[in-house]
């Protein structure tokens, strides 16, 4: 629950914003991992007064690429900071290249397995490593390697573990990391890496069993959000609103370490 200062601190926020509303339509390209937690700062937002909002989820590293060819979003909220970078040293921010967006938290890998799953999951993957040898996990889900940073860091998990050459032929590769999530537990693998923060979806805690991987095993990752070129005054203030401390709660809940906590 959000406390009465989390509240005001929101109606604060998005009271300036209200004006926009009539205003083009704020369309935010966020990270797979964070639905749950935008879509609830999404909600408040649009409650306190702020301006309707267009959420579109995916992969961090496709939409990068269709950010520097131009498409119509005015709000990048990124699984990590390199793709912020790209986007930024593309020119594509409201500030230019200089402007390299804000961190507005840090998340974490985990280990995901369906309650079935003969996998036992165990925060430093030692049965995963048995059982990719003795065979009782024969495909292992992981989000896109090449363009989803959640991918990425599994690799560097499974690389720290000293796995990556021996899951490697039995990966099934989710576009993104929900759609990793979704493999993991649809039976026809044995688990997944995946976003820690989807795994407290009631759902997807319901269905399976998930262990936190150590931070030591894979890169950090810090999630940054920037304003895009041309973004109307509404973006701002819901891009103002999701770094506000009142958001921290939010974040928190949601499975992420707000910025100086």
């Amino acid at each position: 629950m959000i406390d009465r200062r989390c509240l005001l601190g929101f109606s604060l926020a998005a009271a300036f914003a209200g004006h926009a509303r009539a205003q083009t339509p704020v369309t935010v390209a966020a990270a797979a991992n964070v639905k749950p937690a935008i879509e609830e700062l999404a909600a408040l937002f649009e409650r306190a007064g702020g301006a309707p909002l267009r959420l579109v989820f995916g992969s961090s590293g496709n939409f990068v690429a269709q950010i520097l060819q131009g498409a119509p979003f005015h709000l990048f909220v990124s699984a990590d900071e390199d793709t912020v970078f790209r986007v930024a040293d593309g020119g594509r921010t409201e500030g230019g290249p200089a402007d390299r967006g804000r961190i507005y938290g840090f998340g974490r890998l985990a280990l995901l397995a369906p309650k079935n799953s003969p996998l036992r999951v165990d925060p430093e993957l030692r049965d995963l490593g048995a059982a990719l040898r003795d065979g009782r996990v024969s495909r292992f889900a992981i989000a896109s390697p090449e363009h989803a940073p959640y991918g990425m860091r599994a690799r560097e998990a499974l690389q720290h573990a000293g796995l990556w050459d021996l899951a490697r032929p039995r990966l099934v590769i989710g576009e993104n990391v929900s759609q990793a999530v979704q493999f993991a537990l649809s039976g026809s693998t044995q688990g997944g890496l995946v976003a820690q923060s989807l795994t407290l979806v009631p759902a997807v805690a319901a269905a399976g069993h998930a262990a936190l991987v150590p931070a030591k095993f894979h890169a950090p990752l810090a999630q940054r959000v920037v304003l895009l070129k041309g973004a109307p005054p509404a973006a701002r203030a819901f891009h103002d609103f999701i770094v506000a401390p009142a958001a921290h709660a939010v974040w928190q809940r949601h499975g992420y370490t707000p910025p100086g906590a």
